[in-house]
Order: C-alpha cells, then structure tokens, then sequence
C-alpha cells in the first residue's frame, strides 16, 4: 500500500507518467455471411485523426488521441488515460470484396464494415421433394399385374 501511494505521488514518477505513449484501442471483429465487421473503441480521437487503408489484403487502422493541453499538468496527480498514436492492422480473408468497404465513426466507436465477395456468401439450393419431375411429351404408364399390354 505505501508503495502504491509512493509511487502515484512522488515527484519524479509524475513526469515518466504524464508522457505521451502508443496504445492499442480494444478491436471487436465478427463475420457473418454477408460481411467481415470491426468495431473499435477510439473516444476522445477526432474523425480527422483517424486513417483507414485497405492494402494487399490487409486492413490498416491508424490514429492519434492528443494530449489537453486545457489542463495544466503540474496539477495532474495521475494520468490514466492513455495519448499517442496508434496501428492496428488486420490480415483480411481472401473472401472479402477490397472494394466495398465502410468506415462510420460515432460516439466514439469506429465499425468498419467489410463485404464477401459474391462467389465467398453461402448459396442455398433448393432440394425438391419426391419423384422426379417427367420430361415434356413423355408419360410414365404403370404396368401392373392383370392388365394386358
């Protein structure tokens, strides 16, 4: 405990941990039929500090929170939030469309929405019930027993 309390604020810690530094912004990614989705957590980052890229199969995502400088810092005692910039890059499934992409940024949450290829999205076939269907101009007769051909 007095460790604890030592070192949130003693004098010399407080500058090491007003610093900036990199961080990796939590990632949610699902897939369902239709699309690879991702949802990250970026608040506090402008949409004009957030950079998007789709390159040889590989998603990229690059930002920046920067540091308020409306505070003074000497009247921090700590820094918990973390500032700097940030990458994630993701290598994406062979069966996603590069070409229809969409990124929406809201309330601090980034989804970028990437769609299957058509020949990648599942193909329902219909399975008929029964015998088969007789060809045109053609009839089955039954020939059961008694009946003279």
């Amino acid at each position: 405990m007095n460790r604890l309390f030592r070192e949130s604020y003693n004098d010399a810690g407080r500058d090491e941990s007003l610093t900036t530094s990199s961080f990796a912004p939590a990632v949610d990614v699902y897939e369902d039929e239709h699309k690879v989705a991702l949802k990250i957590e970026v608040p506090g980052i402008e949409e004009k500090d957030i950079d998007v890229r789709v390159e040889n199969n590989t998603l990229t995502v690059h930002g920046e929170r920067k540091i308020e400088k409306e505070e003074k810092e000497e009247n921090y005692r700590r820094v918990e939030r973390q500032y700097g910039s940030f990458t994630r890059t993701f290598t994406l499934p062979q069966t996603v469309d590069q070409d229809s992409v969409q990124a929406n940024y809201d309330k601090g949450v980034l989804k970028i929405q990437l769609a299957k290829k058509a020949e990648a999205k599942p193909k329902q076939i219909k399975v008929n019930v029964g015998s088969e269907k007789p060809v045109a101009g053609k009839t089955i007769e039954s020939k059961g027993p008694g009946k003279a051909a």
